[in-house]
C-alpha cells in the first residue's frame, strides 16, 4: 500500500501576504544588512539616516513622506506603467529631422541588444579584456570613414546635436581665424541649433544663423555648419560654398544623413573639414527620441583634437594584431582638466548595433535599402504633383516639403489616418520616408493630401516614369565598405557565429568586471 503524498508546504499552498511584496531594492542593489553595516562603520556612520544627513544638505531635503507611501512590487509597478502606455495611440512617425523608423535584424537584436554579454560591456578602458567590443567599434569607424569619405572617424558620441557642438569647439581650437563667431545654416535641424546655442553661451562663442546657400557674402566666422540633406530635405553640392568659406579662413562642418551617403556624393569629396551625424537609422530603434550614437569624422590633421574615443590597430608583443583606444583618449582619464570631451557619453552599444547592421547587410544591402527609400519618396512626390501640389525642393533624398493650403488641417488629417507629419510652416508640411515605409503608406499619404477627393495616382503607372531626384553630379561614384568584414557575415548563422566570437574576447558584467565578495 502506497503512502499518501506529503501535503503541499504551507508557504506555497497559502502564501503569506507579506511575501507577495518582493523587495525590489534587495534584489537589484545586492548588499545584505551585514554589508551595509560594514560600509557604514567604515564611513563612520551608525545608520543610513546619518549617512544621508551627512551627504545631502538639509536645505534641499524633503522630510515629508510622499502622498502615496504605499510600496508596490516590481510586478505592480510594471503593470501600472503598462496601463499608462496602453492609453497611447501609436501612429507612424514621418517627421524626420534625424529620427526614423528602422528594422533591426533579429539576429542582432537577440545576440547584442538582448545579450548581457554585450549590453553590460562598458567603455573599453582595458583593451586586453575588450577586444570584441573594440573590433565592433572599429567596424563602426570604418563604416563612417567609408560613408563620409573622410580619413578619420571616432567611435561615436552622444547624439547628433552634441556632436555638432563638439565640432564647433574643435574648429575653434584648430582655426586660424581670429573671429569668435560660429555660423550655422538656417536649414540645420532645429534641435541642433538649440544645442549649439546652449553650448556656445558659456564659452563666449557667438552663434549666428545664416543662409549660406543664397547669401553671396559669408560672415567672418571661424566655423560654419551646414546640413546636407537640409532639414526640409534639399540635397546640394557644397563644393563651391566650402571653397568660398576656406578662402575666408572659415572651417566647415557638415551634418549628414548616413543612409543618404550610400547614394549621394559624400562630404569628404567636397573638401569639408568635419562630418557629423546620427547613426540611428542604421537599425537603432527611436527609443523615445534618443539619444542615439553620433558619428564624428575629420581630417588626419586634426587627429589629436578629435573628441571621444578613437580605436586604433596595434601589434602586441607576440606580433599579433591588437586593438586599443588610441590618440588622445588616454588623456581623457589622466589629464581630465585638459580633456576635449567626456568619452563616457559615447553610446557604445548603439554604435555597435549600427556597425553590425552594416556588417550584416554589406554594401549591396545598404544600397538596396537606400535605393528603396529614395524610390518611394520620388513616387510619392510624383503623385503629389499629379494632385496639383508643389514641392519646395527639386533635389532630395528621403524628405519632401509639400506646399499645402493649411498645414494644420493636413497634419490633423494625417493623425486621423495614423501618421505623424511635420509642421514646417503654416503652409508647408514635411514627410520623411524610411526603411519601414511601403507602397500602402504612399497611397495613404496621397489620400491625406487629397481633401478634394480627386482621382488618386496609381503607383504602377509611376514606377517607370519617375526619375531619381538626386542630380547626376551628386550621385555617389566611389565605393563603400570594401573591407572583408562587410562581405563575410550576411547569413544569420554566420552573423551569429561572428558575434559570439567577439563576445568571447570580452569580459563584461555577466561574467566578471565587478568583483564579488561572495565569489569562490
Amino acid at each position: 500500500m502506497t503512502s499518501a503524498p506529503d501535503p503541499m508546504p504551507q508557504t506555497l499552498a497559502h502564501p503569506d501576504p507579506a511575501m507577495q511584496h518582493d523587495d525590489f531594492a534587495d534584489r537589484h542593489l545586492g548588499p545584505t544588512p551585514q554589508d551595509i553595516d560594514a560600509m557604514l562603520a567604515a564611513l563612520g556612520f551608525n545608520d543610513l539616516d546619518q549617512l544621508i544627513a551627512g551627504a545631502v544638505p538639509a536645505s534641499i531635503r524633503d522630510l515629508d513622506p510622499p502622498a502615496d507611501a504605499q510600496p508596490h512590487t516590481e510586478h505592480e509597478a510594471l503593470a501600472a506603467v503598462r496601463a499608462l502606455a496602453d492609453q497611447n495611440q501609436p501612429v507612424k512617425s514621418m517627421i524626420g529631422m534625424g529620427y526614423h523608423n528602422t528594422v533591426l535584424p533579429p539576429v542582432i537584436q537577440r545576440n547584442i541588444l538582448e545579450n548581457p554579454g554585450w549590453y553590460t560591456a562598458y567603455t573599453p578602458y582595458q583593451p586586453e579584456v575588450a577586444q570584441g567590443r573594440l573590433e565592433a567599434l572599429l567596424n563602426f569607424q570604418q563604416l563612417i570613414v567609408d560613408l563620409t569619405a573622410m580619413p578619420l572617424a571616432n567611435a561615436s558620441l552622444l547624439d547628433e546635436a552634441t556632436a555638432a557642438a563638439e565640432a564647433m569647439t574643435m574648429l575653434r581650437r584648430v582655426s586660424k581665424s581670429k573671429s569668435n563667431t560660429f555660423a550655422v545654416a538656417d536649414d540645420c535641424h532645429p534641435q541642433t541649433i538649440a544645442v549649439l546655442q546652449t553650448r556656445a553661451n558659456p564659452l563666449g562663442i557667438n552663434v549666428i544663423i545664416v543662409d549660406p546657400h543664397t547669401d553671396p557674402d559669408l560672415p567672418d566666422a571661424f566655423g560654419l555648419l551646414i546640413q546636407n540633406p537640409g532639414t526640409t530635405g534639399c540635397v546640394r553640392d557644397l563644393t563651391d560654398l566650402i571653397d568660398r568659406a576656406h578662402r575666408r579662413d572659415t572651417l566647415v562642418a557638415v551634418a549628414a544623413d548616413p543612409l543618404s551617403l550610400v547614394l549621394i556624393k559624400p562630404p569628404g569629396e567636397m573638401d569639408v573639414d568635419v562630418v557629423i551625424g546620427s547613426s540611428q537609422r542604421f537599425g537603432v530603434p527611436m527609443g523615445f527620441g534618443g539619444p542615439h550614437a553620433a558619428f564624428f569624422a575629420t581630417r588626419e590633421t586634426f587627429a589629436r583634437q578629435v573628441p571621444g574615443r578613437v580605436i586604433g590597430v596595434s601589434v602586441d608583443r607576440h606580433g599579433r594584431p591588437a586593438l586599443r583606444m588610441a590618440l588622445q583618449t588616454r588623456e581623457q582619464h589622466i589629464r581630465r582638466e585638459k580633456a576635449t570631451s567626456n568619452i563616457c557619453t559615447a553610446q557604445v552599444l548603439l554604435a555597435i548595433l549600427a556597425g553590425m547592421v552594416a556588417v550584416y547587410h554589406g554594401p549591396t544591402g545598404l544600397r538596396r535599402i537606400a535605393g528603396r527609400v529614395h524610390r518611394l519618396t520620388t513616387i510619392c512626390a510624383a503623385g503629389l504633383e499629379q494632385l496639383n501640389l508643389s514641392l519646395q525642393h527639386d533635389a532630395y533624398f528621403d524628405t519632401l516639403a509639400v506646399h499645402v493650403p493649411s498645414a494644420h488641417d493636413t497634419i490633423n488629417a494625417g493623425a486621423r489616418a495614423g501618421f505623424n507629419l511635420r509642421h514646417i510652416n503654416p503652409t508647408t508640411v514635411g514627410i520623411t520616408f524610411d526603411q519601414t515605409t511601403d507602397e500602402s503608406d504612399v497611397e495613404s499619404l496621397w489620400q491625406i493630401f487629397n481633401p478634394e477627393q480627386a482621382p488618386l495616382p496609381r503607383i504602377d503607372d509611376l514606377l517607370a516614369a519617375t526619375p531619381t531626384a538626386v542630380p547626376s553630379n551628386l550621385m555617389r561614384t566611389s565605393a563603400i565598405l570594401e573591407h572583408p568584414v562587410f562581405h563575410s557575415h550576411h547569413s544569420e548563422t554566420e552573423m551569429m557565429r561572428y558575434l559570439r566570437r567577439l563576445e568571447q574576447r570580452d569580459i563584461a558584467l555577466n561574467r566578471s568586471m565587478i568583483p564579488s565578495a561572495h565569489a569562490p
